[in-house]
């Protein structure tokens, strides 16, 4: 059997990411000789960008929650607590210190260490709606996770993590990727979109073949 790697390309703040973790963990669970490599895609990276996309920060609340309510119904367990963000008083967060924090994870723990935090980030934001955009959210979340914080810190605030998150991006533009989720096996094939777990795997055994 030839070996397979499907780097998975997703956002802290992407909501259809979401139901695609899930769908990737049970992937890994039926398929456990499949190599599972994070990678980072930042869909809002600075706050100006929500100006761009929306007029301001603010209005992109009102767009950003019609994705919610399509992703709760991609979501095999709808698990989003929209009318939660709808009262949340806080402003939509950007994707990089979410993203930093999961790679600085990895540093400390590997992909199941990433995998976790990412899922935990992501639960905090969908479902608790909490703000993840605040860096004490995010430290509450790591400890929740039981990683090591002290050593999670020192990689979190490591120029060199930051770097990591960047190589991620660049392998964005070489692979052509414009949205998330994504799927990339063995550096070739793209799966694109939040897709039921038989498409996916289907996509797979086309490789083994």
């Amino acid at each position: 059997m030839s070996k397979i790697t499907i780097e998975f390309f997703h956002d802290v703040i992407c909501s259809f990411c979401f139901p695609m973790s899930y769908r990737m963990r049970e992937l890994a669970k039926l398929m456990p000789e499949v190599e599972i490599v994070h990678r980072s895609f930042a869909l809002v990276r600075e706050e100006a960008e929500f100006d761009q996309m929306f007029g301001s920060r603010a209005a992109a609340k009102d767009e950003v929650l019609t994705h919610w309510e399509q992703a709760n119904q991609n979501d095999d367990l709808h698990r989003f607590n929209i009318q939660g963000m709808r009262e949340a008083d806080f402003p939509f967060p950007t994707s990089m210190k979410g993203l930093l924090a999961c790679k600085a994870a990895s540093l400390v723990g590997g992909e199941a260490a990433y995998w976790d935090l990412f899922d935990a980030l992501q639960n905090a934001f969908f479902v608790q709606s909490r703000n993840i955009g605040d860096q004490d959210v995010i430290n509450e979340i790591v400890r929740e996770t039981g990683l090591d914080f002290g050593k999670w810190q020192d990689h979190y605030q490591d120029p060199k993590t930051l770097e990591a998150v960047e190589r991620d991006l660049r392998l964005v533009e070489h692979y052509g990727i414009t949205s998330v989720p994504t799927l990339i096996i063995n550096g070739k094939r793209p799966v694109v979109g939040a897709l039921p777990l038989p498409r996916v795997m289907s996509s797979i055994q086309k490789v083994m073949e």
